[in-house]
């Protein structure tokens, strides 16, 4: 009996030695802390490029060679080296001590200290349940005429430590000068995060579009120059764009605005009134443990891979749109349409009408995200895709986020339509590759450049015309040296929230 305990025993730590040093093994393999107790998530498919796959696929457009696809913006003059005083403010915050003592679950990212947030949005910072978890500091804006939107702008001539790179608008991207000069086209590109993209991102599309036509431009002997500006930030929705192209946009008289963003106001809770509760989890014993473990294990996630990576279960619901709504032809004049299109068919004029008064013109895209029904993804490879569309936008399924998704696009289409303005298709030509995505609606890196590669390829034409009918390029207004929404810098203000009610 003894010597049977004895080999039991040895056995059962031959076991967890063994399993200790593979678990050591793939963490130091996937560069993950070796004795975290919870791991950091890390997946997606940042590396990846399946983009040459698709360009054979896509829309022709003169002088769109795969050679030019190929290149790459310049490195951003303006790019500089954080301070350490951000750098500190950024550990302390992601530790979770933002407001002394022991870490806490303050909700406050990182991302958001180096901002300006408006003044009239933030009030008494700390009776604001998200501001309140800053680190005794934000920097803040004054708004025009005490407006409270947009929310916030980003640090104008900054390197933040997420390696976000803004110019003296605090736009993503190289400096341009506020005066526009002669033989200049001036396109400007807002949206959300999907437009601004993932900061620590080398490029986004508005500089992979610059770049391309300013290549174009010279190859095609055209004495003209483009200036491609980035005016997105995260979070925003139809208003806040509103208020941006009207403070920010307007002023610097651009040709062309493109407007792309779909997702921040895509609420399905408009069509399905009663929302069933649950809680969103893999289908099988197998996959939900190895989900719950993959939290605290380096093997477990990599034993995903063997789990399904199908959509997981979801509760029924019934999904009502208004009468009278023909989903494959919406009237755009009807109220009551879903996921808020009649607001931002509102906010679309607003800004269309904004663009008019300096002779600018409105031009709207379609939406693209990984949402489509029957869906297959990898659950280890893709765990952020499919964590994404299972757990945030619970308990709604791929094919009803889908089918909202593409009735959104007809509204935006037969609104460009009915108002005689560009429509770019990006939906129709982005492909539907879990590879070119880093979360259920961001893309890549790979995946952001083959997206400005299709709006590039549709603004050719678009360009070629005005170029021929004389519309472009128009001669240089008489315009101010500096832009008036940033003649007064961002204040600092500090506070202390520790002793509030």
């Amino acid at each position: 009996m003894k010597k049977f305990l004895a080999n039991a025993l040895l056995t059962v730590c031959s076991i967890v030695i063994f399993l200790t040093l593979a678990e050591m093994a793939t963490r130091m393999i996937d560069r993950l802390p070796l004795f975290a107790l919870v791991l950091p998530r890390v997946g997606g498919t940042m590396g990846s490029d399946t983009t040459a796959n698709h360009l054979d696929k896509l829309p022709k457009a003169n002088g769109a060679t795969r050679e030019l696809f190929a290149g790459d913006p310049p490195p951003l003059p303006n790019r500089s080296i954080p301070s350490e005083e951000w750098r500190a403010l950024e550990r302390q915050i992601v530790s979770g001590t933002a407001q002394g003592g022991a870490p806490t679950d303050n909700p406050f990212q990182d991302w958001d200290m180096f901002k300006a947030w408006n003044s009239a949005f933030v009030g008494d910072v700390c009776a604001h349940s998200y501001l309140k978890g800053a680190p005794g500091q934000l920097y803040v804006y004054d708004p025009p005429n005490g407006e409270r939107r947009p929310v916030f702008r980003f640090l104008t001539n900054a390197t933040t430590p997420r390696g976000l790179v803004t110019n003296e608008f605090g736009w993503r991207g190289p400096p341009v000068p506020f005066a526009r000069t002669a033989n200049t086209i001036r396109i400007v590109f807002v949206g959300a995060s999907t437009t601004g993209e993932v900061h620590g991102y080398p490029f986004s599309g508005a500089e992979y579009v610059g770049n391309w036509l300013n290549q174009w431009a010279a190859a095609q002997k055209l004495d003209i120059r483009f200036e491609v500006l980035n005016a997105g930030r995260e979070s925003v929705n139809s208003t806040d764009i509103a208020a941006i192209v009207r403070q920010e946009v307007a002023p610097l008289r651009p040709d062309l605005v493109v407007y792309y963003e779909g997702g921040n106001q895509l609420d399905l809770a408009t069509v399905v009134k009663d929302v069933p509760k649950g809680k969103p989890e893999p289908a099988g014993t197998v996959a939900r443990w190895l989900r719950a473990a993959s939290e605290h294990s380096a093997l477990a996630r990599r034993l995903e891979v063997v789990t399904d990576g199908s959509e997981w279960p979801k509760p029924d619901y019934k999904l009502t749109l208004p009468d009278g709504l023909n989903e494959f032809d919406p009237d755009i004049g009807m109220s009551g349409l879903p996921v808020n299109l009649n607001t931002i068919m509102r906010d679309l004029d607003i800004i269309r009408g904004d663009l008019r008064e300096v002779d600018g013109e409105l031009a709207v895209a379609s939406f693209h995200w990984i949402a489509k029904e029957g869906l297959q993804l990898d659950a280890n490879r893709h765990k952020p895709l499919l964590e994404g569309l299972n757990v945030s936008y619970y308990p709604y399924r791929y094919r009803d986020l889908e089918r909202m998704t593409n009735l959104e696009n007809r509204v935006f289409q037969k609104y460009a339509k009915a108002h005689n303005i560009p429509f770019i298709d990006v939906a129709r030509h982005m492909p539907f590759d879990p590879e070119l995505f880093s979360d259920a609606v961001h893309n890549t890196p790979p995946g952001v450049k083959l997206r400005a590669w299709i709006v590039f390829l549709q603004l050719i034409p678009l360009i070629e015309t005005k170029l021929t009918n004389g519309t472009w390029p128009k001669p240089a207004p008489a315009m101010d040296a500096v832009h008036p929404a940033f003649v007064k810098p961002p204040r600092k203000i500090t506070f202390d929230c520790s002793k509030a009610n």
